[in-house]
């Protein structure tokens, strides 16, 4: 019987940090991972960069430290960000009325919902009535003209819905009303945030990105998708009036922005969910903004409101379309008790199938965590957990020790030995 090769896994880490590389490597011994990437700064710091696996099954390519990957949700995060630099130019207020920037947005009851509420999930706008494909998310006019005529669910701040594709094309046309050179979202967070951090990241995949450069989603299996998930939420995706299948299965729902041909749709945005991005983008992102975003001309009051804690709508942080709690603000997912993550005024966001970023300014952490073998837990993938829970243990170790400063990186080759010594070859799973 042949042998099972085992995968490569690549990349260094600082002293202190050698249970991520440990944890990264038993992903792929013990929790089934394909292809994936890792990176964590601290206080700017790249103290974790770690690669492993394969990009493309099929092809059996290496996975390489700039392969980018489909993130879906995580892309709310990009895009939150994008709203982030918005309130910071003093473009947008967050307790402002959506309507005072886009006054053709008031119509249909929409009127009195304010920047803070559509960016907590909080407007009632989770799905389309009209109908919503390719064409239409590509004519920004036409599609602006759908959000006027979108009536909400109910009234603003009434309850939390998760708008699992929506969100992006609200904040899309916000952008361009704001802007003062009337950019897509895309286009500035391509300019203005990515150019100057030399970010792998696009929420619009330029059509010049060649297809070597994407790892390509393999989704769950069918059986592993019918019991991975609590039953109530497969009950809710198969039901055609339900919150969450009208949000994320249905018009347009989430698999319009994927392209069996080339990975990704091209030249098309959507900023909930069709963005790709290096594990080393997001972690790069993250920690930005975890150290105060002076790169990025951020403002102590804009990162004051992104480290403060959500708003609940009047009934709480139920959310309905996932049966339970969760909790956002300005765009970003923050730690709630069904998903935890870095201290209580971190924020980030998650994407379907196991991706993850996050900002955490009280010990300076931008993490970024890519897969191409999805998952589907919705409580924070086991890979990604076992991930941020050695972080975690390393963060409290650094304190502990008195937090010197970052040592040089050790190769991800060294396994552990107790001294820190790095080993010059490359590890592979046990």
């Amino acid at each position: 019987m042949k042998a099972r090769k085992r995968p490569l896994i690549d990349g260094t880490v600082h002293p202190g940090f050698e249970r991520v590389r440990d944890a990264f490597v038993e992903n792929f011994a013990l929790r089934g991972e394909l292809g994936a990437a890792c990176c964590i700064h601290v206080h700017g710091e790249r103290v974790v960069d770690l690669w492993g696996g394969v990009r493309d099954r099929r092809s059996g390519t290496p996975w390489r430290p700039d392969t980018m990957a489909v993130i879906h949700s995580t892309t709310k995060g990009l895009a939150a960000m994008v709203m982030a630099l918005a309130h910071s130019r003093g473009w947008l207020d967050h307790d402002e009325r959506v309507s005072a920037y886009w006054p053709e947005f008031a119509g249909n009851g929409k009127e009195a919902i304010t920047i803070r509420q559509l960016l907590a999930h909080q407007a009632g706008l989770h799905a389309f009535d009209e109908p919503v494909d390719r064409d239409v998310v590509a004519d920004l006019d036409r599609l602006a003209g759908v959000m006027e005529r979108q009536r909400p669910a109910w009234p603003p701040g009434e309850r939390q819905a998760y708008h699992a594709i929506t969100l992006g094309f609200y904040e899309g046309e916000l952008i361009r009303r704001v802007d003062p050179a009337h950019r897509t979202l895309g286009r500035v967070f391509a300019e203005d945030i990515a150019a100057p951090l030399g970010l792998d990241a696009h929420i619009r995949v330029p059509d010049a990105i060649p297809d070597a450069r994407i790892a390509p989603l393999e989704p769950p299996r069918l059986w592993r998708r019918l019991t991975g998930m609590p039953p109530r939420i497969t009950l809710a995706a198969l039901d055609p009036r339900s919150a969450l299948h009208r949000a994320l299965v249905a018009n347009p729902g989430t698999g319009f922005y994927l392209d069996p041909a080339r990975v990704v749709v091209r030249e098309l945005e959507v900023p909930s969910g069709g963005g790709v991005a290096s594990a080393r983008a997001l972690a790069a992102a993250y920690g930005e903004f975890a150290t105060g975003g002076a790169a990025l001309g951020l403002t102590p009051a804009t990162i004051a409101a992104l480290t403060a804690p959500a708003t609940p709508a009047r009934h709480g942080f139920h959310d309905e379309c996932f049966g339970g709690p969760a909790a956002f603000s300005l765009g970003f997912m923050k730690p709630s008790v069904t998903f935890l993550f870095g201290h209580p005024g971190a924020y980030g966001a998650p994407g379907a199938g196991g991706s993850m970023g996050y900002a955490d300014p009280r010990v300076g952490v931008g993490y970024g965590y890519v897969t191409n073998r999805m998952g589907t837990s919705l409580q924070g993938d086991p890979r990604d957990l076992a991930l941020r829970e050695a972080l975690d243990g390393a963060l409290r170790r650094r304190v502990a020790a008195g937090a010197p400063a970052p040592a040089a990186a050790a190769t991800a080759s060294a396994p552990p030995t107790g001294s820190g010594s790095p080993r010059r070859r490359p590890a592979r799973a046990p």
